[in-house]
């Protein structure tokens, strides 16, 4: 299940944490946000990754930190920094293989 950050916890959460995180930028009126957070959901289980929500909408300095200009857009951080980032919604085996989760 996601946890939704803010610019508050985001370092702990994400940046300190000890197995990837994949944040996801996204909105609630966002169409394909809404579309691919299954298949993120998805992605997280099987990959053993945590999964943050960041709100386009609430938190625009995060998405400026990390130049989110669209969503939905997700980044994955391994080892306190972003390693791969991934602009709309793409299918699950897409996804997995931009976020280098394949073998």
């Amino acid at each position: 299940m996601a946890v939704t950050v803010t610019g508050t916890t985001f370092d702990r959460e994400v940046l300190a944490s000890e197995v990837p995180v994949l944040v996801d930028f996204w909105a609630s009126w966002c169409a394909p946000c809404l579309a691919v957070a299954p298949v993120l959901e998805a992605l997280a289980t099987e990959h053993g990754l945590k999964l943050v929500k960041v709100s386009y909408d609430d938190e625009p300095d995060l998405a400026d930190r990390f130049g989110v200009q669209s969503i939905p857009n997700m980044i994955l951080f391994k080892d306190g920094g972003p390693a791969a980032q991934v602009i709309g919604a793409r299918p699950k085996a897409a996804l997995a293989k931009a976020f280098g989760l394949l073998p």
